[in-house]
C-alpha cells in the first residue's frame, strides 16, 4: 500500500469509497456539492489516497489547513480493508504533508449514540490516535448525533 497525493484519476475511487458510507453520511456519490469538494481538494493538492500495488484505492482523505487550525475533512477506508492500518497512514502522511506548525486538529464524526460510531470504529479510532471528544456539534446529513474530535500539535 502506497499513500500519495490524489490525482484526478482518483476520483471514481473516491466515489467507491463514498458509496459505502452514504448510510452515514448522505448521499454523495450523486451530490454535485461532494463532487466539487473532492474536486477542490484535489486543485489544491489537499486530499489523500492509499493505493494497492494495482492501484485501488483503498482509503481517502480530504484535509483542511488554514494554521493554526487543521481539519480532516473527510476519511473513508474501504470496509474490507479496515483495521489494517491505512486510516493511520492517510493520517501520517496528512500530518507530514499538511501541519505546519502548533494549533490543533479536528474532526467532526459519529456522536457516541450514534450507531455509526461502533460499526465504523471511528471513535476508537480517532482515540488510538490521540485525538480527545469536545464538544458536541449539529446532526449529520443522516439526522444522527455527531461529536467533535480535536488534537493539540505541538
Amino acid at each position: 500500500m502506497i499513500v500519495r497525493l490524489a490525482r484526478e484519476q482518483d476520483f471514481p475511487g473516491i466515489l467507491g469509497l463514498a458509496s459505502q458510507v452514504e448510510h452515514w453520511f448522505g448521499p454523495m456519490v450523486e451530490d454535485p456539492g461532494f463532487h466539487s469538494a473532492v474536486r477542490e481538494h484535489l486543485r489544491r493538492s489537499t486530499a489523500l489516497v492509499a493505493v494497492s500495488s494495482g492501484s485501488d484505492v483503498l482509503g481517502g482523505l480530504l484535509f483542511g489547513a488554514k494554521p493554526p487550525d487543521y481539519h480532516v475533512d473527510w476519511l473513508v477506508v474501504s470496509g474490507q480493508e479496515r483495521g489494517k492500518g491505512i486510516g493511520q497512514a492517510l493520517m501520517a502522511d496528512a500530518r507530514r504533508r499538511f501541519v505546519l506548525g502548533p494549533g490543533r486538529i479536528e474532526v467532526v464524526t459519529f456522536g457516541a449514540d450514534h450507531p455509526g460510531a461502533v460499526a465504523s470504529g471511528a471513535r476508537v479510532f480517532y482515540e488510538h490516535l490521540g485525538f480527545t471528544p469536545a464538544e458536541a456539534t449539529g446532526p449529520g446529513p443522516d439526522g444522527g448525533s455527531r461529536q467533535i474530535y480535536r488534537q493539540a500539535v505541538a
